[in-house]
């Protein structure tokens, strides 16, 4: 089966994504650690199970193009698109507030790249603001594996100073100085919930 991107591109699976013959567990390679989305999900899973919190990743959204039917009870997607989401990758319920959030990775050592959002998402995460929900990002360094939530206030400003012509990214020390590092643990994983409480403990 295919897939394709939003721009036409056909989607090829990385080396982390092609399963090793003979086993079930797809190989690594470089970084040996989980991406962020799969910490999240573990997260996410844990909150769930202790009744803290219920919060998702929001499906890909496909479009199919092309389907084989071998036979009457049976149907084969042949090709597929992938759409460009509308929103953001996480959201949910925590104490009784809607929490919506974006995670992001970067291989960079000091910035975080703009371009890694849309205006769409920007513009998604505004709306959730304006009806007084918690939004947030979350950014993964890669290299020095840091973690940090930025509420979206701060995203929102970082936007606009590009697109009056500043900075196409965020400095890493702003990320520090308007964010909080997100504490890496065994069980949650990426307890970003626990940043939450301090960063808007007056939404409580």
């Amino acid at each position: 089966m295919e897939f394709h991107y939003p721009n036409g591109k056909k989607y090829n699976p990385s080396q982390q994504q092609i399963a090793k013959k003979g086993h079930s567990k797809p190989i690594r390679y470089g970084n040996r650690g989980m991406t962020l989305e799969e910490d999240l999900n573990l997260t996410n899973q844990y909150y769930l199970e202790i009744g803290h919190a219920v919060i998702h990743k929001k499906p890909t959204p496909i479009q199919i193009v092309q389907v084989d039917y071998p036979a009457r009870s049976a149907a084969v997607i042949k090709e597929a698109y992938f759409k460009q989401p509308s929103t953001t990758d996480y959201n949910g319920v925590y104490k009784g507030r809607y929490i919506d959030f974006e995670a992001k990775e970067t291989k960079n050592l000091h910035s975080f790249p703009l371009q890694n959002f849309h205006e769409h998402q920007i513009r998604h995460m505004i709306q959730v603001e304006q009806q007084k929900g918690i939004s947030f990002v979350i950014i993964r360094f890669t290299t020095t594996d840091e973690v940090f939530l930025l509420p979206s206030q701060h995203l929102f400003r970082f936007w606009e100073r590009m697109k009056n012509g500043g900075r196409k990214s965020i400095k890493k020390e702003e990320i520090e100085n308007y964010g909080k590092t997100i504490p890496i643990k065994y069980q949650p994983r990426i307890d970003y919930l626990e940043v939450v409480d301090i960063l808007y403990h007056s939404y409580f």
